[in-house]
């Protein structure tokens, strides 16, 4: 069933953002986002399910304009390794931009609910196919490796993306994580290049 989206709908899952960020998922209640969103509670019901569902929208709004954008962006690029560079910084740009939806993604989306955990996986993995071509157009190019595993490559590129991310996430946001870009970026392509 296709979701019915508009401004309210954006308005509910920013508030969201900030009330995960600052509450934590368990004490972040469908009323406290809707009093942030400024809507009535029942307002959201029109839009979401419950919690789990604003949560599992959330994710899927920002990872889908999130991989959508690096795709336009290293569309135009010609090597491999350029591309995987542009990927590492957007990814790193995007959540220092928002570090509520940092806090959100390295901390509250990770639930011991089986459920949600196997619903978010599979909004992932339109990020980890993209790195999938990456790969597989570097090796195709004679850039990386002709024998790089592409499953476990994609797990260490995301891997340490995501650390990065994390650690940055626990030192409360204070320094520049796009900084940390380029050096990540060559430590990747030391891995990989042919």
């Amino acid at each position: 069933m296709g979701k019915k989206k508009g401004p309210k709908y954006n308005q509910i899952i920013e508030a969201a953002v900030r009330v995960i960020a600052k509450h934590g998922y368990h004490q972040a209640q469908v009323s406290k986002i809707a009093k942030e969103a400024g809507v009535a509670d029942g307002t959201i019901y029109l839009y979401f399910e419950n919690k789990e569902d604003i949560l599992i929208s959330l994710f899927e709004e920002k990872m889908g304009s999130f991989v959508e954008t690096i795709r336009e962006r290293i569309a135009s690029e010609k090597s491999a390794a350029e591309k995987l560079l542009i990927a590492v910084k957007m990814h790193f740009e995007q959540l220092q931009a928002d570090q509520n939806l940092a806090i959100v993604t390295q901390l509250e989306l990770r639930q011991s609910n089986t459920e949600l955990r196997l619903k978010i996986n599979s909004i992932f993995k339109n990020y980890l196919i993209l790195l999938d071509e990456l790969l597989t157009e570097g090796k195709e190019a004679g850039q990386f490796l002709s024998d790089l595993d592409n499953r476990l490559a994609r797990q260490m590129v995301f891997g340490t993306l995501d650390e990065v991310v994390t650690n940055w996430v626990m030192k409360e946001c204070k320094y520049d994580l796009v900084a940390s870009a380029d050096p990540v970026h060559r430590l990747l392509l030391r891995a990989f290049r042919a």
